[in-house]
């Protein structure tokens, strides 16, 4: 029979008895974590969100509580009072915060029972993310889990510390505000007061901060709910959180500074590590050293580019390439003389993956130098690669020669698989590095026009203010991304303030003045009544969060993530609604075919 609590009030978390609590009466309550039956002795686990504590039931006390006791099972929740003792030598569990204390029971209440379960509560788990999901309620008891969000929660106290003490202030942006384009799909929102119009779901609160500090609020922070409606990759979510603040009257080196005093809080105040001095790298050089703008610097397998040579030489594959425009690049990946044709060819396809159309190689051995191409080459240019890559015996130079964006990606992310393959990654260091001078604009070859690279917010450095209509190519912005081994932690940009620079912007990626009014009409008409200078950035709290934690998925620091698929196997979401509510936002819904079937 079920308990009520009654008159009871605990006393202490599981996890808290210590030293102190020797000799005391306490009152625990949580979950039946393990069960053990010893001749008549019964011991049990309790755990709650802090930790375990070992219960024992003895008859010494009271048959009838050991017999009670006996019927406890996986997670039935219970209340325990008893008195706090040190268990005998010998019996000492170090794996557990209270090892050394053990709770002799005086009162039991049993306040529920629990099924079977699907999974054991425990940390090295082997069940599918889907069923974990699906039964979160119980997942979220494992201890990694607990400490995930409690460390979530934590990182929020910094967040909220260290702006707090820069003077910023706090200000929710809404959740239902315009449609505009920034790169994804808007969740969309009907509206049923003015039946054919929608609320957006907001990517992110960019138009809203901006207002603020035209408003002069100066100096703004929020932990912000973000949504888009896109195709999921691994580590996506439709919704997500960012730390999002904004300041005016700054320069770049103003917001850095203060992200970077956040960056070092947070490490310092909940992993001990100090990070020291955050150096800078241009775009430019982060392209041509790593083929990324999200470098990963915790080792080396730097691509070195030999377009020049390629011109010269008589490899049509690579001259060919260069003489259209494209480039050649390489990388030499140490000691790797040893891999089979078989993982050369495996490592072929991995960059096809990435628009390439095939993978270089030579091998230096011993007695010469071992590759298809080299007879292509002349000695003075082979001698020219082999210096500039610094190759020795035993190592393997692969090349990639295609456009730049392919040889980029295919060699960036070789490096990475190489870097893995070969263990070069330390796994314990911490590599923070900002990358800054991005190009305006990117080139869109499927629509033939310009885009932002970031946002069309985003402004352009003075100087090249004039090349915006005549050479947007040219037009570098103010941005800047914070990097973490790899993996972009966060990014901004000093912002356009004035209507005419922000009219150039809009009509470069081609928006008329009648659509740009149309979709930013409240920004260009704010801008019009004395904008200042101003400019931010946002963190990506999740996996910022996820790093820190080890984590490899975003999901595991998120309390009710989504599937791949965008889905909520919790609750059950996406999900149908009824006749009735469509009625009221005046929508009817037609089933596409391939669900009728």
């Amino acid at each position: 029979m079920l308990e009520h609590l009654g008159s009871f009030k605990r006393t202490h978390y599981c996890g808290e008895i210590s030293e102190k609590d020797l000799g005391k009466e306490v009152k625990v309550a949580g979950w039946v974590d393990t069960t053990r039956d010893h001749g008549g002795v019964v011991f049990i686990d309790l755990r709650d969100r802090t930790g375990k504590v070992q219960v024992v039931f003895s008859p010494e006390i009271s048959k009838e509580l050991v017999e009670k006791a006996k019927k406890l099972r996986h997670e039935y929740v219970v209340a325990v009072e008893g008195e706090v003792r040190r268990r005998p030598e010998g019996t000492e569990n170090p794996k557990l915060k209270t090892g050394n204390y053990e709770i002799y029971a005086k009162k039991l209440q049993i306040l529920n029972r629990s099924l079977p379960l699907p999974f054991p509560i425990e940390d090295n788990v082997k069940v599918s993310e889907e069923v974990r999901l699906k039964y979160r309620f119980l997942d979220l008891r494992r201890p990694k889990m607990a400490e995930n969000l409690l460390f979530r929660h934590r990182l929020y106290r910094v967040v909220r510390e260290v702006f707090n003490e820069e003077g910023f202030i706090e200000v929710e942006t809404p959740y239902l505000t315009k449609s505009t384009p920034e790169g994804a799909r808007d969740f969309l929102v009907p509206s049923r007061i003015y039946p054919g119009k929608f609320y957006a779901l907001p990517q992110s609160p960019q138009l809203f901060k901006q207002i603020l500090m035209v408003a002069g609020i100066d100096r703004y922070y929020q932990i912000a709910r973000c949504f888009r409606d896109e195709d999921l990759r691994a580590d996506r979510q439709p919704e997500f959180t960012q730390i999002d603040f904004e300041m005016s009257f700054v320069a770049e080196r103003d917001v850095m500074a203060v992200a970077e005093k956040f960056i070092r809080r947070a490490y310092k105040e909940l992993l001990g590590i100090e990070i020291g001095e955050i150096p800078v790298m241009t775009y430019d050089e982060a392209m041509s050293r790593f083929g990324t703008d999200r470098p990963d610097t915790r080792f080396g397998l730097e691509l070195k580019e030999i377009t020049d040579i390629a011109k010269q030489c008589n490899f049509k594959v690579f001259r060919s390439v260069a003489e259209k425009g494209g480039i050649v690049k390489a990388l030499n990946f140490k000691g790797g003389a040893k891999l089979s044709r078989k993982e050369i060819d495996e490592l072929t396809k991995f960059v096809g993956v990435y628009g390439a159309k095939g993978l270089a190689w030579i091998k230096v051995l011993p007695d010469g130098l071992q590759s298809p191409i080299v007879k292509f080459f002349t000695e003075g240019e082979m001698n020219e690669i082999l210096k500039r890559l610094e190759a020795e015996v035993g190592d393997i130079l692969f090349f990639v020669a295609d456009k730049p964006e392919v040889v980029n990606a295919a060699l960036a992310n070789l490096r990475l698989k190489l870097g893995k393959m070969a263990n070069l990654i330390d796994e314990s260091k911490v590599n923070i590095l900002w990358v800054v001078d991005f190009p305006m604009f990117e080139w869109n070859e499927e629509e033939e026009r310009w885009e932002a690279l970031h946002h069309p917010f985003t402004s352009p450095k003075e100087e090249d203010i004039e090349k915006l209509l005549e050479n947007p190519g040219a037009v570098r912005a103010r941005a800047y991304d914070m990097v973490l081994n790899g993996v972009e932690i966060g990014g901004g940009s000093i912002r356009i303030h004035r209507e005419d620079v922000q009219e150039k912007v809009f009509k470069v990626i081609g928006l008329s003045e009648e659509e740009a009014k149309e979709r930013f009409g409240f920004l260009l008409e704010a801008l019009k009544y004395g904008a200042p200078p101003h400019g931010g950035m946002a963190f990506g709290l999740d996996r910022l969060c996820a790093i820190m934690r080890g984590e490899e998925s975003i999901r595991d620091v998120i309390a009710f993530p989504k599937t791949q698929r965008g889905q909520c196997l919790l609750t059950g979401a996406p999900d149908t609604v009824r006749e009735e509510q469509l009625d009221e936002l005046h929508i009817r819904v037609e089933t596409p075919d391939s669900e009728k079937e």
